[in-house]
């Protein structure tokens, strides 16, 4: 079932239209399923206080901030047997997988624009760009297939070519599902690597690619990785790279705690966005409401997360870096970093030298790893000056927008 809101929380039936547009899963489970029943349960009874249905509310929540109308759907990808040659049905599920999928109202001659989230996210994290960002652009965001609202199958991929494939394949069938073609493509840091892997795959549906501190382009063999080294090299280091290979990820931390894990989140989020002191830090809403959001979906089950130790290196280093691939790439091309990003942008320039398409590096002062929260005005103009093309009349006039700098 199709949701349309015309504020979060205040919701009215889809349209025909929006129904017809693609097949999708109902968005509450029957009466009788074990996480019905399970919900039901206070949730200080159970040690990890989460569900499926509390992250939709999470998000419903956390959306009710935006002002931009939006219709939230689960988009079928298909149906499998266990043992399909499937990727994401290779598990002892044959369930119908779906991407959780919000789109915003815009104008029907606007740009489309479909935003991807990164690692440890989901697509609510984007919940301060989307009025502007609605205003200008028809704006779909997603969960990828594993995160946040979207189906958690089994994660059974054993390396970095099947991880590949896990993401791009079941976006590709996300985007057939949703009969889109022609659209900018946006993906934060593990996002961006899955965009620009998708890019390179699929480039014909591509208009523009915007990788904000995009990972994935750096490898041990480029920049300066002796601390790295000289890391590996220490007790501290070899314990990193077994929990690495065990794949305990930071979401395992938060489950372990259980009704404790909250507040962990809490101090987290807490920590990284509430200390700008120019006018950008979250309210008090904004704060509450992310923290929540964030939590459910960290808390509920492992799927997506795992493909950590088969994409990256210790030290987030990519094990099929996209800077071997720079002379492939065939969708113009914007980067964007905050100039506290802990991404390395050097790497995109090293990438650009053998672009040969359009390509520009764009940094947003004051603003770190997650800009579009940090600096979300300054992000704002960054998106629209690197879509001048199809935002302008005149776009070879624009100029970068002041406080902006190229790198």
């Amino acid at each position: 079932m199709t949701e349309r809101f015309s504020s979060p929380t205040h919701h009215r039936s889809s349209s025909a239209a929006d129904a017809a547009s693609v097949t999708t899963a109902t968005t509450t489970a029957r009466s009788t399923s074990p996480s019905r029943l399970q919900s039901r349960w206070p949730t200080l009874l159970r040690w990890i206080p989460t569900s499926t249905d509390h992250i939709i509310a999470a998000e419903k929540r956390l959306l009710s901030i935006v002002k931009t109308p939006y219709v939230q759907e689960k988009v079928y990808i298909g149906a499998g047997p266990p043992g399909s040659k499937i990727r994401w049905f290779c598990s002892s599920s044959d369930e119908p997988r779906f991407i959780n999928t919000v789109t915003f109202d815009g104008r029907d001659d606007s740009p489309l624009l479909v935003m991807i989230h990164g690692y440890g996210a989901s697509q609510g994290f984007f919940f301060r760009n989307f009025d502007a960002l609605a205003d200008r652009f028809r704006v779909v965001a997603i969960d990828l297939l594993g995160w946040g609202g979207s189906s958690r199958p089994d994660f059974t991929c054993k390396s970095t070519e099947e991880t590949e494939a896990w993401f791009i394949d079941s976006f590709e069938e996300w985007r057939k599902a949703k009969n889109i073609t022609n659209f900018i493509l946006l993906g934060h840091s593990f996002g961006g690597y899955v965009a620009a892997k998708y890019a390179l795959k699929h480039p014909e549906h591509i208009q523009h690619l915007i990788l904000v501190g995009s990972a994935g382009f750096t490898s041990e063999s480029f920049g300066k990785t002796e601390w790295l080294i000289r890391f590996r090299a220490t007790w501290k280091g070899a314990i990193a790279k077994h929990l690495w290979e065990s794949n305990f990820t930071p979401q395992k931390v938060v489950r372990g705690l259980g009704p404790w894990g909250p507040d962990l989140v809490r101090r987290y989020t807490s920590l990284r966005f509430g200390s700008n002191s120019d006018g950008s830090r979250l309210n008090d809403d904004e704060a509450k409401f992310l923290t929540d959001y964030a939590y459910h979906t960290l808390a509920a089950k492992a799927s997506g997360e795992l493909c950590l130790k088969y994409i990256f290196t210790v030290g987030a280093l990519a094990k099929s870096p996209l800077l071997d691939s720079s002379s492939q790439w065939k969708v113009p091309t914007t980067f964007i970093y905050g100039y506290q990003d802990w991404m390395n942008y050097r790497g995109a320039q090293e990438a650009r030298k053998d672009m040969k398409v359009p390509c520009e590096i764009i940094r947003v002062p004051q603003a770190g790893h997650f800009v579009f929260i940090d600096k979300p005005s300054a992000f704002h103009s960054a998106v629209f000056y690197a879509c001048r093309k199809f935002l302008s009349p005149n776009p070879d006039s624009e100029s970068l927008p002041e406080g902006l700098t190229f790198a």
